[in-house]
């Protein structure tokens, strides 16, 4: 049996997912592996779970009911010894106000308007798209044609207490999401997601958890203009939280155009799937290996790299 070095330190790490999917969605069902591989030992817990909090670092991968419950959440990553991605960036990125900060930048978005509880709603013309501005996985997401239903649904949203996200609906997004993810703030790979928001009168189609809308993906090659949208939009987001671009472990940055009028959707660096299932066996595995050496990278940085805890 092969023992452990015991001058060098083996972090605990912490694969972060909910109670309804403790264990993730399985698209990240080779990271414990890839990080073994590494030397590194992860396993799943639920972020609620109290065990995460004795982790040497938590990484965020199925918190996908963060929404309903953002300022236990919150608290929660404030505890955390170490988290990927940091507090201050989950506390941004729960939030959809984040857009305007991207659009101020000067990242091509989607417009948006937010309004608070209380606060009038306008409608922009058109078909529109109405959610809560904290939300995740489509969750209480809908499209409208009908201004009245469209009022009701935002009142409904207000009346719960949630700030309300109103946005022009953009034909183009039925031709599918271009998905771009980063490992460390280096370009990785691409995956297509189909369309997830049915016609009005009709509300999406949850996956089994009741956490996220169902998704159709397939890989994706995007061209050159689409990743330098997408990188700007993370420079503009790390400048904004004060970290270097390499400090994010993971990002994904959703577009919808093509390379001649690309808009930013969304940016999403709390809970993103990253795919994995859209690569190739061999592109996989590379990647998911980029991801440990990323992670290693992370523990030097905080100070929990193998020889972090050697006495003299």
């Amino acid at each position: 049996m092969k023992l452990a070095r015991p001058d060098v330190f083996h972090p605990r790490i912490v694969l972060a997912g909910c109670p309804q999917l403790v264990d993730g969605d399985g698209d990240d069902a080779g990271l414990v592996d890839a990080l073994r591989r590494r030397g590194l030992h992860a396993r799943w817990l639920s972020w609620d779970d109290p065990q995460t909090e004795a982790a040497d670092l938590v990484i965020l991968r199925a918190t996908w009911d963060y929404a309903a419950r953002r300022e236990e959440f919150l608290a929660w990553a404030a505890r955390v010894r170490n988290l990927l991605n940091a507090p201050q960036v989950v506390a941004w990125n729960s939030d959809k106000r984040y857009l305007d900060d991207l659009a101020a930048a000067g990242v091509p978005t989607l417009p948006s308007y937010f309004f608070a509880p209380g606060e009038k709603v306008r409608l922009p013309r058109g078909e529109i798209v109405v959610k809560p501005a904290i939300g995740a996985g489509s969750v209480d997401t809908r499209r409208f044609t009908d201004r009245a239903a469209a009022r009701e649904h935002a009142a409904a949203l207000q009346d719960s207490g949630r700030t309300v996200l109103v946005q022009p609906y953009d034909a183009r997004v039925e031709a599918g999401e271009t998905a771009l993810v980063f490992l460390g703030g280096a370009q990785s790979h691409a995956f297509t997601k189909g369309p997830m928001l049915p016609p009005e009168g009709r509300l999406p189609e949850l996956d089994e958890s009741g956490t996220f809308a169902e998704e159709s993906l397939t890989p994706a090659d995007p061209d050159f203009e689409m990743w330098e949208v997408a990188h700007a939009a993370l420079e503009a987001a790390a400048g904004h939280l004060g970290l270097a671009i390499d400090e994010l472990l993971y990002a994904r940055v959703d577009l919808i155009g093509g390379a001649d009028d690309p808009l930013l959707l969304e940016l999403e660096l709390i809970e993103p799937s990253l795919g994995w299932r859209q690569l190739d066996e061999n592109a996989r595995e590379s990647q998911q290996r980029q991801f440990a050496l990323c992670v290693e990278s992370a523990l030097e940085r905080l100070g929990l790299g193998p020889l972090s805890h050697r006495r003299p």
